[in-house]
């Protein structure tokens, strides 16, 4: 029978490869190790870099915002932004004024608040010791300088139109002449207006005022009344020019308002003054006689409008007159009301008072 061979099998590898592939492996795993150590050194660094730039960025642009341009104290400049004025136009006048560092800053924070439609048009007060975000906050608020009018109550449009042209505002013939259907409606008050405002800006104030003023509810009592608005003012203004007190503004006002339901001439001395233009209580015989609709000596009636701008508590008095006896009444030079129940009376007192 005859021997078969039987293939060698392969040997199991010698220690000396053994010892080969495992330096091979662990310098494998060292390079990977190497090279996640420097991607991650690479990532770190990079990180470092944008956030000392972020941060440099940061200081410098709070800088620019919040910090003002001066040290000292200055004084206020008036500065004027007008209508149609942009955003860039702004912050260049603003720099060349000297309020601000960089317009580039000031157009920054604007935009960056969202406010760019936001600037308002006016004159401000501003200095170099203002940042950029409390000029911009000033802008975007519209706080303008103002100035403080006041109209006293029972002066007529002619008395404020001088007023105003006093001031350097206008011409009083703007106020008195184009706009006399504003009589009795201007309401006397202290008012806050933007320095240079147009005259029609503060009718509108002035009338606005006067619509707030008389209430839905006093309205409402007038019509209760069955008289109007104008009729209303209009005796206001007759009852603020005759006495001063409230109580004898209603005293005058149930004289007044009896005398018109009894068809008696009002004989109201303010509207002989309102004709003429004078700065007196004493009136002449030829004047009672002037050919005017405001004349309550020869017309029967209320004047054809009122004759100067009542306050509430006139325009009140009118409204709730006080009953009484008295047909008349006369004013004495230190301002003293004397009512009368008969002509006679009367007489004796004017005699007495307005010698």
């Amino acid at each position: 029978m005859q021997k078969l061979n039987t293939p060698a099998l392969p040997s199991s590898p010698s220690s000396k490869n053994k010892k080969g592939i495992n330096k091979a492996k662990k310098h494998r795993s060292d390079l990977c190790k190497f090279q996640g150590g420097t991607l991650e050194r690479g990532n770190m660094r990079t990180i470092f870099v944008f956030i000392f730039l972020f941060t440099v960025l940061s200081i410098f642009l709070w800088q620019g915002i919040y910090l003002p341009k001066g040290i000292d104290m200055v004084e206020e400049k008036l500065f004027s932004v007008e209508k149609g004025q942009g955003l860039f136009q702004i912050a260049e006048n603003l720099e060349k004024e000297g309020l601000i560092k960089s317009k580039y800053f000031f157009v920054f924070y604007v935009f960056i608040q969202g406010k760019v439609k936001k600037l308002q048009a006016g004159e401000y007060e501003l200095n170099s010791l203002m940042s950029i975000a409390e000029i911009a906050q000033k802008i975007i608020s519209g706080d303008i300088v103002k100035e403080e009018i006041t109209i006293i109550e029972g002066w007529s449009l002619k008395d404020i139109g001088f007023y105003f042209e006093n001031r350097g505002m206008f011409q009083a013939e703007e106020l008195y002449d184009e706009r006399a259907d504003l009589e009795g409606y201007f309401f006397p008050d202290t008012y806050q207006i933007r320095r240079g405002a147009t005259l029609e800006e503060i009718i509108n104030k002035a009338v606005d005022n006067f619509n707030k003023k008389l209430t839905p509810e006093l309205r409402n009592e007038i019509e209760r009344q069955g008289k109007t608005i104008f009729e209303i003012v209009t005796m206001a203004s007759l009852i603020k020019k005759e006495v001063r007190t409230k109580e004898d503004k209603e005293l005058v006002s149930g004289i007044l308002w009896k005398r018109l339901e009894n068809n008696i001439p009002l004989q109201v001395d303010a509207t002989i003054t309102y004709i003429t233009g004078k700065k007196t209580t004493k009136i002449s015989i030829e004047e009672t006689q002037i050919d005017s609709p405001y004349n309550t000596y020869k017309y029967l009636g209320l004047p054809i409008g009122p004759i100067c701008n009542p306050g509430l508590e006139s325009i009140l008095a009118a409204m709730y007159p006080k009953s009484s006896e008295y047909w008349y009444y006369l004013s004495t030079p230190e301002g003293e009301t004397i009512f009368s129940k008969t002509l006679e009376e009367h007489n004796i007192a004017k005699a007495k008072y307005l010698k």
